[in-house]
């Protein structure tokens, strides 16, 4: 444990001290007429140039009263036209909003700007309130909808965890657990968690990108907009690696885990759930997309196949206390964890390098900081885990003499447990860390 961390620590070194800086979501470059400018005479179309490429659909204009301006391509692909109408009191004051093509994160921003000739009579009283209403109108996701998002993540995470990680550990480790009605139990429930936390995302998603509020996320007409977007037609392919999981899941319950073609089905349902998650986080944003994308893989693939597998030995094999089944899954799953937090570090890493990229983004910004307590609190996860492999190596054989008596086996299960509830709060910080801006 000691060398890993040692390990660990001095590839974080090399790989932070090497990285280029870290890429945020796309962004407003400039805009002509620029915010604030005095033309002389009222333009027709306001241009837009953002630091990457935009699809139009993905790009919304609203006047302060909330009609949405036409918006058109032009030769280049982060720069789109907006097309004005002709204000009356020679004043113009716009909210803009981008949606982020590859992880589906909104950026918005207020321009205002007023024709010099009409400024000048409107008076000073006039371009005041003008201004007062172009602040009021400064755009921004609603906060109830992006903690519903953080929610939803949240929720989803810990769905694909306990799926994937559940169906390995009984596949692999405890196939009679396919009958113990716990387990059935806590893979049923993990499936409906999946399903119901892609289908509230899609709406989520929506009304995050378009800075609506919850009943936004109700309606039926954004998850029409959402899903003609690649954000939504990943969340849609979720849904539907989701779906097809039942059948995995159902032919599981009825004790197929030994036959290869469920094996095939299940590793084919597994990389389709954990590919399309990784498909809307920041793995993509740095200078080595490809790299990004395979750490990320590897880094959900071991979080699930631990944190299932966790949660299974917690509340399905050690309530029962049965001796031969202790002394069978318990070291096996004990060689499991060690193998999953060495992908999940040796991953971690990589990612840290691709999204972060540096020293000073790591200590000075936001996602930084939520990165340092992940990193704290996965600390904390792998003491506890610590502590549950020095009781295999020491009192497995004595639980098992004793016939999995409580008084040995508690111990153990505290450790699981404290493992457990600290693997929640990594989950939450990770939830916080997708819906955050890297470079912020």
């Amino acid at each position: 444990m000691r060398r890993l961390l040692l390990l660990a620590a001095l590839l974080l070194c090399t790989l932070l001290g090497t990285a280029q800086p870290a890429s945020a979501h796309t962004e407003l470059v400039s805009s002509s007429p620029e915010d604030g400018a005095t033309p002389a005479k009222a333009p027709t179309h306001l241009t837009l140039t953002f630091d990457e490429a935009v699809d139009v659909a993905d790009v919304r204009v609203l006047s302060v009263d909330g009609d949405r301006l036409p918006v058109s391509r032009t030769a280049r692909r982060n720069v789109v036209r907006v097309a004005l109408g002709s204000p009356g009191d020679g004043s113009f004051a716009l909210v803009w909003s981008v949606v982020d093509e590859e992880d589906g994160h909104a950026s918005s921003g207020r321009i205002a700007f007023s024709v010099a000739a009409k400024a000048a009579r409107a008076g000073s009283a006039e371009s005041s309130a003008s201004a007062d209403t172009a602040e009021a109108s400064s755009p921004a996701p609603s906060p109830s909808v992006r903690k519903g998002l953080v929610a939803v993540r949240w929720a989803g995470y810990l769905a694909l965890a306990l799926f994937v990680g559940g169906l390995a550990f009984v596949a692999l480790l405890w196939p009679g657990g396919a009958y113990e009605p716990r387990a059935r139990a806590l893979l049923g429930f993990a499936w409906t968690v999946g399903l119901l936390a892609t289908v509230a995302a899609v709406g989520l998603q929506g009304a995050y990108a378009s800075l609506g509020g919850l009943r936004d996320a109700l309606d039926p007409a954004t998850y029409a907009d959402v899903l003609g977007t690649r954000p939504g037609i990943v969340l849609a392919a979720r849904g539907l690696m989701w779906v097809l999981a039942a059948v995995v899941l159902a032919a599981l319950l009825q004790g197929a885990a030994r036959s290869p073609g469920w094996r095939v089905g299940a590793l084919a349902v597994t990389f389709g759930l954990l590919r399309t998650t990784g498909m809307t986080g920041h793995n993509s944003e740095g200078s080595e997309p490809t790299w990004g994308a395979v750490a990320d893989f590897l880094h959900l693939l071991g979080a699930a196949l631990w944190i299932g597998g966790l949660a299974m030995l917690a509340l399905a094999v050690l309530p029962r206390r049965r001796p031969g089944e202790l002394a069978e899954v318990v070291p096996g799953y004990a060689r499991f964890a060690a193998l999953s937090v060495t992908g999940i570090v040796g991953a971690g890493l990589v990612l840290a390098w691709q999204v972060v990229g540096s020293y000073d983004a790591l200590l000075h910004t936001s996602y930084g900081h939520l990165l340092l307590v992940k990193t704290a609190v996965l600390g904390g996860v792998l003491v506890a885990a610590y502590a549950s492999r020095q009781w295999v190596r020491t009192r497995l054989d004595l639980a098992v003499l004793l016939r999995g008596d409580a008084a040995t086996v508690r111990s153990f299960g505290y450790s699981v447990a404290a493992e457990t509830g600290l693997v929640l709060v990594v989950l939450a910080v990770t939830s916080l860390l997708v819906t955050a801006d890297p470079g912020r």
